[in-house]
């Protein structure tokens, strides 16, 4: 029973409160306060105003957050796969980084190692099976653990209609985001059993939710995914390993920008409730967030930061 004599309070961060001030970089604290022969868990959770908190104060309540954990980021060598790795290289992860380009895999081990995280590479192709779990295993025996898989391996449909979708094209596309996803989350069940913990972030996308008018065998694979989240939720739950997804919307890219004129994007995001396209970061902010202890109770869902394009059609 709490003893009456022991108050408790929620701190507000604002104008006359800096949040420099808290050194333990988190959103939350738990302590015990002790008092006579008995004890009392607390948390304590630090809410801070975002019209007077600023970007910096914002990041510094972040720090952290994933400190001691260790990530493996599939296809992770360049765009959101690296900004994903380095995201959670910044809350204090250390990162495996893969991909099938050894260049861009460097690339971005280097850019976790400047963040003062470890970082090592697998190169190899996610739809060779055989090799890809090897190469999981010794990173995995050599961090010692893997707290976190992203599942960001995969590629584009190509807008390619239902008569130019040949079987090579389709058990490509298949095979890196499906069999790469469903593989890779088999390399490292064994060990987050053990520890009876573990973070499982795939990525999806909008076009699971709602279709596409093109690229169907790309919609289908993406929901394939999508029901894997679900299902691996419900199947892991015991040993307290959370499986959730990240769909992501329409965003900019060189690639999106190639195949779009500038009047189509203008309208689509016009169009949007939101008024603009998502950004990479805005992805690996869900992320990073489904990662971290603050969603420990999140399981089985499918997160799509999507300018609320969903809700009005796209």
């Amino acid at each position: 029973m709490l003893d009456s004599n022991i108050r408790l309070g929620c701190f507000f961060i604002n104008k006359t409160f800096s949040i420099t001030q808290i050194t333990i970089g988190a959103a939350l604290v738990t302590v015990i306060l002790y008092k006579g022969n008995s004890s009392v868990l607390v948390t304590l959770f630090f809410v801070y105003d975002s019209q007077t908190c600023t970007k910096c104060d914002r990041e510094k309540i972040m720090e952290n957050t994933l400190e001691d954990m260790v990530a493996l980021v599939t296809g992770s060598g360049r765009g959101m796969g690296r900004t994903h790795a380095e995201l959670l290289a910044s809350r204090g992860a250390d990162v495996i980084v893969h991909d099938m380009d050894k260049k861009n895999a460097n690339e971005t081990v280097e850019v976790v190692r400047a963040l003062g995280r470890k970082a090592e590479a697998i190169i190899s192709d996610v739809c060779d099976v055989k090799d890809f779990s090897s190469k999981i295993k010794q990173m995995e025996y050599k961090f010692g653990k893997i707290d976190i898989l992203v599942n960001n391996a995969g590629i584009g449909g190509n807008k390619l209609v239902l008569e130019d979708i040949d079987e090579l094209v389709y058990d490509r596309l298949f095979d890196t985001h499906v069999r790469g996803t469903f593989f890779a989350t088999r390399s490292v069940i064994p060990g987050m059993k053990e520890r009876n913990y573990g973070k499982i972030i795939n990525i999806s996308s909008i076009y699971a939710m709602g279709g596409s008018n093109f690229a169907s065998h790309y919609a289908a694979a993406k929901s394939a995914i999508s029901g894997l989240t679900k299902s691996w939720a419900r199947e892991f739950a015991p040993w307290k390993i959370c499986c959730n997804a990240v769909a992501p919307g329409f965003i900019l890219t060189d690639m999106t920008r190639g195949s779009n004129t500038i009047e189509m994007l203008e309208a689509r995001s016009k169009a949007m409730p939101l008024g603009r396209f998502t950004k990479s970061i805005e992805i690996s902010y869900s992320v990073c967030w489904l990662a971290s202890r603050e969603c420990d109770m999140i399981t089985g869902q499918v997160i799509s930061p999507n300018s609320g394009e969903v809700i009005v059609g796209y």
